[in-house]
């Protein structure tokens, strides 16, 4: 068995080739879904990986059979030294990827393009201003659409994630998916997700049913396609014949992808998650920055993952607060 085998595969045989990595929890925008209301406790800069660190841990998963590679935040572009970390990170034989709000994206085109940064998801929950500005607590919209148009133009991969809210732009599906007719983008519905502070509950949910019957009340059903799936995929894909973007649900609530996972998620403290849902967390900062190896912490991280959802194996685990509730708020986990 290789080191690779040894390190990342879990007990249900999930090989582990995907690790996102949060730079930050600072964010430029206050999404409702993801921020609490009141805000929270920020990690000591003390307490927060430097580049350096950020190599150094992300080496040790690329050495052990990790391909890929996604940014996320908080806002990873409110990190002063994200150019540096790019450039590190793009010298690592690993596809680099990045999840943004895209409100300053604009200015690090040149560094995404330079360090092979080819694929970027955008969040944007609504194409109505007013909404937007509600979801976020900030006036931004025009700046973030016309960045998503920007990064078209220059040749990135661009996908747009919404997450729906029952009541609030569960409307707007089929506006969103008219985007996709002339703009080679690809849209991800994603369903309403149960974390620390974010009020969540099951009659705001829009599922993945939901959406479909949406999308095949407007649309003659021999237009709707349903497009293959990648490996590991998160998403269900589809495209309205003859536009030229696509559309996508990730059900993870209602259908969850949990047998084909291959993700873990580092938080921009040093801690290993290896389940969004999970509320358990694995420190690698102390150990690295103790001059130990990482790959225990790791190899016994990826041993206790549970199959689904942090081990809420049905919904209605999932609706019970004090399983979810100890979870971190969504800010401090990373997109």
């Amino acid at each position: 068995m290789t080191k690779q085998k040894i390190i990342l595969q879990d007990k249900f045989g999930r090989d582990h080739t995907y690790l996102r990595i949060s730079l930050t929890e600072r964010c430029n925008l206050r999404c409702t879904y993801c921020m609490p209301e009141e805000g929270v406790q920020l990690s000591p800069k003390s307490h927060l990986m430097s580049y350096e660190e950020v190599y150094d841990i992300a080496k040790t998963f690329v050495d052990n059979g990790v391909t890929k590679i996604r940014l996320t935040g908080g806002e990873p572009f409110v990190r002063k030294d994200i150019p540096v970390i790019l450039e590190k990170l793009a010298s690592l034989p690993v596809e680099l990827s990045i999840t943004s709000n895209a409100v300053i994206i604009h200015k690090f085109i040149d560094d995404l393009k330079a360090n092979g940064v080819k694929k970027i998801n955008v969040s944007l929950d609504s194409l109505s201003r007013d909404k937007f500005t509600h979801i976020t607590r900030r006036n931004q919209f025009d700046k973030v659409y016309k960045n998503i148009l920007l990064l078209v133009k220059e040749g990135f991969t661009v996908k747009v994630n919404a997450v729906l809210m029952k009541g609030f732009n569960d409307d707007e599906i089929i506006d969103f998916i008219n985007l996709t007719k002339d703009l080679p983008v690809s849209i991800r519905f994603i369903e309403f997700m149960p974390f620390d502070g974010n009020k969540w509950d099951m009659s705001k949910m829009v599922s993945y049913k939901d959406i479909m019957d949406k999308v095949n009340q407007h649309y003659h059903v021999d237009i709707v396609e349903r497009l293959q799936d990648a490996p590991n995929d998160t998403a269900k894909n589809y495209t309205i014949k003859g536009h030229k973007g696509s559309f996508a649900i990730i059900s993870s609530v209602t259908n969850p992808f949990c047998d084909s996972c291959n993700r873990l998620r580092l938080t921009a403290n040093g801690q290993l998650k290896n389940c969004l849902f999970s509320s358990t967390e694995s420190d690698l900062l102390t150990a690295l920055r103790n001059g130990k190896s990482i790959e225990p912490v790791v190899h016994k991280a990826v041993q206790s993952k549970f199959k689904i959802r942090g081990g809420m194996d049905t919904i209605e685990k999932l609706q019970k607060p004090d399983l979810h509730g100890k979870n971190r708020s969504m800010i401090t986990i990373g997109g």
